[in-house]
């Protein structure tokens, strides 16, 4: 047997972390992304009743896109099992609170409702920023990719870049608008 096709069974049947960031991506969108590779069904030899899913690492979960006006209208549910103890938070609130909760609590909701469900939550790994530990970091083996481009804002280009983007009018640059 050739060591390129060893390598191909152990990625087939072992556990690879992955590293997806989370930067202006709608946390919804990335939930389906994220889903099948902790319950593992991306995987030819996947099972309902087996746990065969991997780790997903994901960093930047403070800067997380909601679309529209999500953030004052979506709203979360928490209850803690005593009466009258269930209480509804506004995405902003929570998200403020807990940086990484809105995608835990999205991922949680999109994984099959089954007695697995919290152990492949366990392998979900959430950060607010990029900032992971490397007993983490160094285990990571793929990178999953974004669903969308982050943009870049206007004063991250370089000024010579600028100068050279073409341009609708060619104004003197003298010339002032009023």
């Amino acid at each position: 047997m050739s060591a390129a096709r060893r390598v191909q069974q152990w990625a087939t049947f072992g556990r690879m972390w992955y590293l997806y960031d989370g930067k202006w991506q709608n946390p919804l969108e990335s939930a389906d992304k994220i889903v099948p590779y902790l319950d593992g069904s991306h995987k030819p030899i996947f099972h309902p009743l087996n746990d065969s899913g991997d780790h997903v690492v994901v960093i930047n979960s403070r800067d997380i896109a909601l679309p529209g006006d999500e953030w004052e209208k979506r709203v979360y549910f928490h209850h803690t099992g005593y009466a009258g103890g269930a209480t509804w938070t506004l995405a902003w609130q929570l998200h403020e609170a807990d940086p990484t909760m809105i995608i835990r609590k999205t991922v949680y909701n999109k994984l099959s409702k089954n007695l697995l469900r919290r152990g492949r939550l366990a392998r979900l790994h959430i950060f607010p920023d990029d900032k992971v530990p490397d007993s983490i970091l160094k285990n990571v083996s793929a990178q999953m990719r974004q669903l969308r481009p982050v943009p870049r804002r206007l004063d991250h280009y370089p000024q010579e870049e600028l100068e050279n983007f073409p341009k609708i009018f060619d104004w003197p640059k003298d010339h002032v608008i009023n």
